[in-house]
């Protein structure tokens, strides 16, 4: 005898995907593959942009560096836009943002028009993500919490190997304006699915701006990384860079002033540095992002120019350190929870460095083998490194502090990606402009760029040194802390 099926109960119900979920995790996914694939995809076509552009090296990383400073700026911007105007509204203007400034991007006639739509690109695409992570983390409850941001991890962990084989191909095959064009179609199918399937909400009128320290915030940093990127090509006094990087320094000395004595809640809230182990964790994704994003830089750029590789061929020399950085997540999460992130976050930086070593020593004759296998070591530990950093950085915050948090650490870790790129492009000019002049091979101006890398990278271990050594077990009734106010 057939006994009946009992019905699932409450909490069963409550951890079911249903559709509406599934279609909400797609339609948000769709709208962000393309603002994760832009963080990469550009770095293989520098070359050919260079040419193409006829402009210096040290003008066209801009064009990297730009969008990525863009990104950082908005991220604050996306929780208080959400909140003030309504998600779904919002994410809508930020797809749009991003398309025109993929269209612009395409259609750039110089260096200096690239930078300024790639600058669009990035203030749109710098909210997708975050967003994303909230409208989730809403709709799906804490049954379903980590299937769901699962799902959306996906593009981040596939975006570094498939971005530079992607525009590797249309570089080769097509030209460098379909990197920006292939945005086209995937936006517009983004817009139209969001549009029909993005529940409204209703805004709240009362959710009030820092607008103070988004006009000291957003200009001190540019004006900051433009002088040090001028001082690294000319010196302080040579190249004029001096007054744009204490214009910067001093505005963002008026931010922290701003931040710490506003009552309320600023664009950035530094009392949460207060916090060791936050403080840790983002130092520690600001050096090592500032290295990763260098190397990103740098890769494509020595496989093209001493390698002899195509663009497409470029692309796929960097796809072992996207598989190394897949490994390393699909196995450290365990790790993570069982130790502290202090060890773990050590043996990823010196992973990571073992992985630079070979580039920083390469040669002519160096084995295009030891160089893959380079690639897979520093994917694996810059995931080594990264999981644990970011898991000790919320560990010890109250709930009510993380979107603040989780803002400032997007920030920083685009910040540090901004300055890596600027400053190993102008290693790497003043190093091929001088090989020029002496007949020196092209492989020594790589290798002294990624000597900076390599001390980039190192300079992470200090942070890492400070993360914690054992994972916190607080009893239960003992509440964990928030930052206290200023």
């Amino acid at each position: 005898m057939n006994r009946p099926t009992p019905a699932p109960t409450v909490a069963e119900q409550d951890a079911r995907i249903d559709g509406s979920l599934w279609w909400l995790c797609g339609v948000l996914v769709l709208g962000a593959v393309t603002t994760l694939l832009d963080g990469t995809i550009v770095n293989v076509a520098v070359e050919t942009l260079t040419r193409e552009l006829d402009a210096p090296l040290d003008a066209v990383q801009w064009s990297v560096t730009g969008y990525l400073l863009a990104l950082s700026l908005v991220v604050p911007l996306a929780g208080w836009a959400m909140e003030r105007f309504g998600a779904k509204r919002v994410w809508l203007a930020a797809q749009v943002l991003f398309l025109a400034g993929s269209v612009l991007s395409g259609l750039a006639w110089s260096v200096e028009s690239l930078v300024v739509f790639r600058v669009i690109q990035g203030l749109g695409g710098g909210m997708v993500m975050p967003m994303a992570q909230a409208m989730l983390a809403g709709a799906a409850g804490p049954a379903r919490l980590g299937r769901v941001m699962a799902v959306v991890s996906v593009p981040a962990m596939l975006a570094p190997i498939i971005g530079p084989v992607v525009g590797g191909y249309f570089v080769d095959e097509l030209n460098w304006r379909w990197i920006f064009f292939i945005n086209i179609p995937i936006g517009l199918a983004a817009i139209v699915l969001a549009w029909i399937k993005l529940p409204a909400d209703r805004p709240r009128t009362d959710r009030r701006l820092d607008t103070l320290g988004l006009l000291l915030l957003s200009p001190g940093l540019a004006l900051l990384l433009y002088g040090l990127a001028e001082a690294g090509s000319g010196g302080f006094t040579d190249s004029g860079s001096l007054p744009w990087t204490l214009a910067g320094a001093a505005l963002l000395a008026g931010f922290a002033v701003h931040a710490l004595r506003t009552p309320g809640t600023p664009l950035i809230d530094l009392r949460l540095f207060a916090d060791r182990g936050y403080s840790a964790a983002v130092i520690t994704q600001f050096t090592l992002n500032a290295g990763v994003f260098g190397a990103m830089f740098l890769l494509p750029l020595y496989f093209q120019l001493d390698r002899g590789a195509t663009v497409l061929e470029a692309g796929l020399m960097l796809a072992p350190q996207g598989v190394g950085y897949v490994i390393a997540m699909a196995v450290v999460g365990k790790a993570t929870d069982k130790a502290g992130a202090g060890p773990l976050a050590l043996a990823g930086v010196l992973i990571t460095l073992l992985g630079t070593l070979p580039f920083a020593l390469v040669d002519d004759g160096t084995s295009q083998v030891l160089l893959a296998a380079a690639m897979v070591a520093r994917g694996i530990g810059v995931g080594v490194v990264t999981l644990p950093s970011l898991a000790a950085a919320y560990r010890s915050l109250a709930p009510a502090a993380m979107p603040r948090a989780s803002s400032a650490m997007n920030i920083f870790q685009r910040l540090g990606g901004s300055v890596g790129t600027a400053a190993v492009a102008v290693v790497l000019q003043n190093g091929l402009t001088d090989g020029k002049t002496s007949g020196a091979p092209v492989s020594n101006a790589f290798g002294t760029s990624f000597w900076w890398v390599f001390g980039l990278t190192a300079v992470t271990l200090l942070p890492a040194l400070l993360l914690p050594r054992t994972v916190p077990a607080p009893a239960a009734d003992t509440p964990v802390k928030e930052p206290a106010a200023a």
